[in-house]
């Protein structure tokens, strides 16, 4: 089969957004498929990756205050997919390409959405309540009823299109590369560069934008430093709001890595951490918590995200609240044994693999 996978604001460095494609796109190559990967860039360019996946990157302007993002005219991408002639058409942006349902309908194309965030969240940051919820439920049903498919990769994701009963809803959750993160990469020498001994180490791991709400994570520190714990934070990401954290956080025991490329230096500062923060209300899956889990760290997360569904008390917790309620829930995750923490961290990530996930996505692709 062949398939072309589209997006926009596709990070060019990191996100679980890229990581997804990748990972979709090399299970789907290993499983002797054809892939096309349609990305926005800085210039036009075209290379084949080692996964086996053909990137053609087009070129497409900055979007102010996104820290870098970019999207592509749906025109430039329609004339390349149509020259690509795919079988299956994999769409990860319900904004700008969300038009290629109908277009993919038009030339006998199975089309898929895949649904990476909640709209009726993102609008209900902006608008009342009743009026976020009406127009993403007019959204969505627009979208479920042009596309194919839709996939959610959680049941919190799923939320929006079970209300309003969209009959070609999927749930595929995402994976996580268990070799690469690993308990076994826990090294005191990399964890003593940022804590004492005697301290506890708390990581916060993403971009650093408005939605990450990465400011919970620094005024949970300031309640435990107000408790008199001894610890300290390690922000690593970087994004549009780096210099309002950096202020945010000024006085306390924070610290700033800024954008980590090197996966296996990211691997091992998640094994070397004690717990990690994902304090996001509107995340649908996050990876970096589930990378952490993988590592053997415990994740303590917004009680009001989809990690409501992958974290349990025995490798983490999940707060109801921001601040103290915050702190408290890290004060009893560091209350737990580590070593029994640990295990069961790992445990949870493994029940997570990116195979499975894989071949849930062509189940869908292939209309099965």
């Amino acid at each position: 089969m062949r398939i072309v996978q589209l997006a926009n604001f596709y990070g060019p460095r990191s996100g679980g957004l890229r990581t997804a494609l990748h990972n979709w796109g090399a299970g789907y190559c290993e499983r002797g498929h054809e892939v096309t990967l349609v990305v926005p860039g800085e210039r036009d360019a075209e290379e084949v990756m080692a996964s086996g996946v053909l990137r053609i990157t087009l070129a497409a302007v900055p979007i102010p205050g996104t820290g870098g993002y970019r999207a592509v005219n749906p025109r430039r991408v329609a004339d390349v997919v149509r020259g690509l002639r795919p079988a299956a058409l994999e769409v990860s942006d319900r904004l700008t390409l969300r038009g290629f349902g109908r277009w993919a309908g038009r030339r006998d194309i199975r089309s898929v959405v895949v649904s990476h965030e909640r709209l009726d969240r993102l609008l209900g940051q902006l608008l009342p309540q009743r009026t976020a919820r009406s127009w993403a439920d007019g959204a969505n049903t627009r979208m479920a009823r042009d596309f194919d498919a839709v996939v959610c990769t959680t049941a919190f994701a799923s939320e929006e299109f079970t209300r309003i009963g969209a009959g070609n809803l999927y749930r595929v959750p995402l994976g996580v590369d268990l070799a690469l993160f690993h308990p076994d990469r826990r090294d005191l020498g990399v964890r003593e560069r940022y804590a004492r001994q005697s301290q506890r180490l708390l990581l916060h791991c993403g971009r650093l934008s408005v939605e990450k709400h990465v400011d919970r994570s620094i005024d949970a520190v300031r309640s435990l430093v107000g408790q008199g714990q001894d610890i300290r934070l390690v922000i690593a990401g970087d994004g549009p709001r780096r210099e309002a954290l950096r202020h945010r956080a000024r006085g306390l025991p924070v610290h700033f890595t800024g954008f980590i490329g090197d996966a296996n230096r990211l691997a091992t500062l998640f094994a070397s951490a004690d717990v990690t923060l994902a304090p996001g209300p509107h995340e649908t899956f996050c990876l970096s918590a589930l990378e952490s889990l993988a590592a053997g760290t415990p994740v303590v997360a917004a009680r009001s995200s989809a990690l409501a569904e992958i974290i349990t008390p025995a490798c983490g917790a999940l707060a109801h609240g921001r601040g103290v309620a915050l702190a408290d829930a890290i004060t009893g995750v560091l209350a737990i044994p580590a070593g029994a923490c640990r295990e069961s961290a790992r445990l949870r990530a493994e029940q997570f693999s990116w195979s499975a996930s894989v071949d849930g996505m062509l189940s869908v692709l292939a209309g099965h």
